[in-house]
């Protein structure tokens, strides 16, 4: 029998997952996205036999659905959107519909920075743990892809705050909020609360018996905190002081404590990611790693031996006592303060791309301090100098990966770190972040 009509908008990872999973469960289903669908998905739908349109939104079979599943990129401003609203169609994420077909437990992840590190720490130390658990969401593959074709007992998910917005009966059983600081603010009316209104959505549905995990360093998330009822077990973490219950440092050790018999300390130098932001990561997945009893000495292995994801503060070679790091993924002023933060050298910074509204002034301060020449990299970057000619003698344009490697390599000089940390999206000369990346990568091997 069949259970009505699922129409799923956007045709990339998180559509085409629900798509899979919407047909296993007997729905009717049809795909809908305005732009191309990319060959890889397109062959996905045609061995489903479902369904699909690309570079239209075909109103009548739009408006016929049961239920809608938009994907996280699409905004509630479109035409379709509101024609669909007006119709008082249902509109979901692709993460509500799966978590309907799975009684496997959730520990969600979300952030402004750090939450792609952190999913992928957490998953490495559950399953270093003995723990039946997958890895979904905002990185990876979707949730519902593996939902439709896995079964496990908990995954980990990296929720970006478009998935969350969508999300209305779905619960995590453990979430993580690590930080707020403007991005994606155009989604958001241009306002932090909104946006942090939006990340706090995380919490949505907790009960006494869930957890939450949160930074209790982060102003945004304590300002909005303060507004709002917590249900779940609360643990937070600080670098800057003592908690009773949750992850502090002392003496450059990190303790983690939620029952007085069990606590675990593990010193900084261990960890294999360095820098302040990775304490703060390492502490929120520890958490979450002591809530499902995982070993101490599990943890603290996990944690000393876990690898960074590609295009993330990605160390990419040594040359002539330079060192060349591929944070391409940086695609905000926010993260780029924390690749910097974390490079304990002069730094040659490779920085540009389509600018989202930037706000330079927090990163002035670390450029004078750390960067001794800033390589553009981007059609238009006007704004970059403005922002840093008063603290960087030099500042070069540049149009092309290999440009920007070669220039840089005549800046830096023994015991630099030559750094390609954007802080902008890649649109104007790269597909995305990781074809910027992978250019970089290829340009430093042919030096």
């Amino acid at each position: 029998m069949q259970k009505g009509k699922i129409v799923i908008l956007g045709a990339g990872e998180s559509g085409v997952g629900a798509a899979m999973l919407a047909q296993k469960q007997g729905f009717d289903v049809f795909v809908s996205d305005f732009g191309m669908i990319s060959d890889q998905y397109k062959l996905q739908l045609q061995e489903l036999n479902i369904a699909f349109e690309e570079q239209q939104h075909s109103q009548d079979k739009i408006l016929s659905a049961t239920e809608v599943i938009k994907s996280p990129g699409i905004p509630d401003t479109i035409n379709i959107i509101k024609e669909i609203k007006r119709k008082q169609i249902p509109v979901i994420s692709e993460i509500e519909f799966a978590k309907r077909y799975t009684n496997a437990k959730t520990v969600c992840i979300t952030g402004s920075n750090g939450k792609t590190t952190t999913t992928m720490l957490t998953y490495h130390i559950l399953k270093n743990g003995g723990l039946n658990v997958g890895l979904a969401g905002n990185i990876g593959k979707s949730f519902a892809a593996l939902v439709a074709t896995s079964n496990f007992d908990w995954y980990v998910l990296e929720l970006s705050s478009f998935m969350l917005d969508d999300m209305h009966e779905f619960k995590a059983d453990i979430a993580v909020l690590l930080n707020i600081t403007p991005d994606h603010l155009d989604r958001y009316d241009y306002k932090l609360s909104n946006y942090a209104a939006s990340k706090m959505r995380i919490t949505r549905n907790q009960q006494s018996d869930d957890v939450f995990i949160y930074c209790a360093d982060d102003e945004e998330t304590i300002k909005i905190m303060k507004k709002m009822r917590i249900n779940a077990k609360a643990y937070p973490f600080s670098i800057h002081k003592k908690v009773e219950s949750g992850a502090y440092l002392e003496n450059d050790n990190i303790l983690i404590n939620l029952n007085l018999n069990d606590q675990l300390t593990m010193s900084i130098t261990e960890l294999a990611l360095q820098g302040k932001h990775n304490i703060y990561n390492s502490m929120a997945s520890g958490i979450v790693a002591k809530v499902l009893d995982i070993r101490n000495a599990t943890i603290r292995e996990s944690m000393g031996d876990f690898k960074n994801i590609e295009h993330r503060l990605e160390h990419v070679a040594k040359i002539s006592g330079v060192d060349y790091i591929n944070d391409s993924k940086a695609t905000n002023v926010n993260s780029t303060w924390y690749a910097l933060e974390s490079v304990n050298a002069e730094v040659v910074l490779i920085m540009g791309g389509v600018d989202k509204g930037n706000d330079y002034a927090m990163l002035k301060d670390m450029v004078h301090k750390k960067v001794k020449a800033i390589v553009c990299l981007g059609k238009d970057n006007k704004r970059i100098h403005e922002a840093f000619e008063d603290d960087v003698e030099i500042i070069v344009n540049t149009f092309s990966a290999n440009e920007a490697v070669q220039v840089a390599y005549h800046l830096a000089k023994k015991g630099d770190t030559v750094l390609l940390s954007p802080a902008c999206a890649s649109f104007d000369l790269f597909k995305n972040y990781e074809d910027r990346g992978n250019q970089f990568k290829s340009a430093v091997k042919e030096l």
